[in-house]
């Protein structure tokens, strides 16, 4: 545990500075490029924010592994030993457009299990973050462990491009989320799946799902979330293998299994 409270330390450390540059940075133009389409956005600072990390890491772990989303960390097919999983910005879109609603999230593996999750509000300087066996804090102070959730009640974060999405699928799959959004209480978008994430470890949704999202982007969430007893698998209710893009079904007791039988079934 030693070893695991010294890498902590370091992350901090690291997510406070980084936050000063990528505050530096929004005084400048930013170099803004694309990736996958015309909306996948990436710039200087995602690229600069996980070279930084990257360099980090291997300066002080040389024997750990890193995947990062800009692609600066190591070729990865297995996860045995330890594994970093970053995403230097999560929510580039937000970034640039609007200079906040972004997050940096770094998920550390051990063969597989995840042991140490980090999701940093740059802008409002929140850091929600877990030690596995140890719990799960926002900002220092313990987060409490989530409760069994009703879906009447319940607030769920979701894309509105996935339903555009999913309704093009067939009828039966159009109206098991029409009926799911007739269900809850409400829905929210905030274009950043570790704020989604986030909100979900504390409490201020109750669930968020998404069709497609790479490691880096669940990565930490799933630590943090499971670490309070949140439940986190695919739309169909299976373990998530965190090399591979899947989708995400992450809520709190009670509400992921309604959602996941009543509706989440037939897509």
């Amino acid at each position: 545990m030693n070893n695991w409270i010294h890498i902590d330390q370091h992350v901090k450390q690291w997510l406070k500075e980084a936050r000063n540059a990528i505050l530096t940075s929004l005084q400048t133009k930013l170099a803004i490029d694309t990736k996958a389409n015309a909306n996948d956005l990436v710039t200087n600072v995602d690229k600069e924010t996980e070279q930084f990390f990257v360099h980090n890491i291997h300066s002080h772990y040389p024997t750990h592994r890193i995947i990062g989303e800009e692609g600066f960390g190591d070729i990865i097919e297995t996860l045995d030993g330890i594994v970093w999983l970053i995403d230097p910005i999560d929510g580039t879109m937000n970034f640039v457009h609007q200079k906040r609603n972004f997050f940096i999230s770094i998920g550390i593996y051990e063969n597989g299990v995840g042991k140490l999750g980090y999701l940093y509000d740059v802008i409002l300087d929140e850091l929600y973050y877990a030690i596995a066996g140890e719990g799960a804090y926002f900002n220092d102070v313990k987060l409490p462990l989530l409760q069994e959730g009703r879906i009447e009640e319940a607030i769920i974060g979701l894309n509105p491009f996935w339903i555009g999405s999913v309704s093009k699928v067939g009828n039966d799959s159009s109206k098991a989320f029409i009926s799911l959004l007739n269900d809850v209480r409400g829905t929210r978008s905030y274009g950043s799946a570790a704020m989604e994430l986030a909100y979900v470890a504390s409490g201020r949704m109750d669930a968020y799902i998404s069709m497609s999202l790479s490691p880096w982007d669940y990565a930490a969430g799933k630590i943090i979330i499971e670490e309070l007893g949140g439940i986190v698998t695919n739309i169909a209710g299976e373990e998530i293998n965190i090399l591979e893009k899947s989708s995400i079904l992450a809520a709190r007791p009670g509400v992921h299994g309604v959602i996941l039988d009543r509706y989440l079934k037939n897509l």
